[in-house]
């Protein structure tokens, strides 16, 4: 499987990695592929992360093995790049990012989608994150507020695709298929 991380969306969305990103750039940059070597060490997935911007040379973590950084060429940005792997990689791809417009796009190319909160949530223990199960309380039956056009079809308990998508993926992430 082929993870396809926005990498500023994720590190945006963690105190730690923050405060790393507050010293520069490239040490936010360095901090998740740290992070994300510690969660490889544990899977045979393979990691790429998308940064906008050029990689400035000599500099930087050059993890190789099963993570790869990719750097977007202006005019292209890095939600082009990760919507341009998707595209490649469809089922074969979990997308993680929190902008939307991307999420959905990359549900409609037949990937698998994780925001940034969810991912960071679903770490195992060991690679620092909490290791919560963030979809636990959606198995319970709620009710739909949403007004339909006709009768729910389907079974009320289930979960829907996207969300099964999701709960596979973040098993995977902890080593648990």
């Amino acid at each position: 499987m082929r993870w396809l991380i926005d990498g500023y969306n994720v590190i945006r969305r963690d105190p730690d990695l923050r405060s790393r990103e507050a010293e520069g750039l490239e040490a936010g940059r360095t901090a998740l592929l740290h992070l994300l070597a510690r969660v490889a060490r544990e899977s045979t997935d393979r990691f790429t992360v998308v940064f906008d911007g050029a990689r400035v040379r000599g500099g930087g973590v050059h993890p190789g093995g099963r993570i790869e950084p990719v750097f977007s060429r202006p005019p292209e940005t890095a939600d082009d790049v990760l919507m341009r792997l998707a595209t490649r990689w469809r089922e074969g791809a979990i997308v993680v990012t929190s902008d939307r417009v991307i999420r959905d796009r990359a549900r409609r190319a037949r990937c698998a989608v994780l925001t940034a909160e969810e991912f960071l949530a679903g770490l195992p223990t060991s690679a620092g994150g909490p290791g919560e199960e963030p979809f636990a309380k959606e198995e319970e039956d709620e009710g739909d507020d949403r007004a339909r056009s006709g009768p729910k079809r389907g079974n009320p308990r289930r979960l829907g695709k996207d969300a099964r998508a999701s709960r596979r993926a973040l098993r995977r992430l902890r080593g648990d298929c």
